[in-house]
């Protein structure tokens, strides 16, 4: 018998493309060295242009599947997608508060790449009062960092992402990384936060087309760096690294967006050469 892998819990709503949610989750973990577990919250209708339909999971389901788990193997981090309904949300934070000690990476999926809504009010409130206070480290790209921090009762508010992150912090996470590539800049800059604020700042070229997953990607990647015991800031770094390779050489399998290459590192010696130039990450 040979030692387990690190062993990641991923909460998430299925992708039939493969593209996004709990299968880029697990292809992730996978590919690098984490033997991934998976709690189904929600099942989607989506192709590569967007998501047609949800059908969530009975909030008592997904806390079952997780429970059932984890009486049965050492998890050395959680991972927290879509979660598809305001039950499923507290049916998590639920869960993970038996496990205190277990680092939470939250990627706050709050809409598709298209627009499709992916959580509503009652959920992203949840989110904020039930699930951040539990959390190590938030991923949210710019436009969820904005719908996270939010002060609902002031239509004139409009923080920087600095104060975003800030507001997040608040809320009881240790870490948030602000992600920047819907902002409109050249370059696309990716900045962790703590309480005492910038731990560091990443920017990179930015690539061009649009990917479908890129955060589950690094979020993921991020829980499996984790997971292998990498302190914060060098975890942050490696996902960012990984995702970036994922998404230079990603393809186009259908009519919408691309879909990152998790398994690049596996590819033909024709491949090889695009990893080891002076590009940087982008996520």
């Amino acid at each position: 018998m040979t030692d387990s892998p690190p062993i990641v819990m991923v909460f998430a709503a299925t992708d039939p493309t493969g593209g996004a949610g709990l299968q880029a989750d697990i292809m992730t973990l996978a590919s690098m060295g984490c033997h991934p577990v998976s709690v189904v919250t929600a099942i989607t209708i989506q192709d590569t242009t967007g998501v047609d339909g949800m059908q969530a999971i009975d909030g008592e389901w997904v806390a079952d599947q997780a429970r059932c788990i984890l009486e049965d193997m050492p998890v050395a981090a959680f991972k927290v997608g879509v979660l598809g309904s305001l039950e499923a949300v507290a049916a998590v934070a639920e869960v993970v508060s038996d496990y205190p000690e277990i680092p939470l990476i939250l990627d706050p999926v709050l809409a598709s790449g298209r627009g499709d809504e992916l959580a509503s009010d009652d959920m992203l409130a949840a989110i904020r009062e039930l699930l951040i206070p539990q959390t190590t480290i938030v991923t949210p790209n710019s436009l969820e960092a904005r719908r996270l921090a939010a002060d609902d009762s002031d239509e004139n508010d409009n923080p920087d992402l600095a104060e975003c992150a800030r507001r997040i912090l608040e809320a009881g996470c240790e870490y948030v990384l602000v992600t920047g590539t819907h902002e409109q800049t050249g370059d696309v800059t990716n900045t962790l936060y703590n309480a005492d604020g910038v731990v560091r700042s990443d920017s990179w070229p930015r690539l061009p087309g649009s990917y479908h997953g890129s955060g589950c990607t690094l979020a993921s990647a991020l829980a499996a760096t984790i997971a292998n015991g990498v302190d914060m800031q060098e975890a942050v770094r490696d996902a960012q690294e990984y995702t970036w390779q994922s998404l230079k050489l990603a393809f186009r399998p259908g009519m919408g967006q691309h879909i990152p290459d998790r398994l690049f590192w596996a590819r033909e010696d024709e491949t090889s050469g695009a990893t080891e130039g002076d590009d940087e990450p982008q996520a």
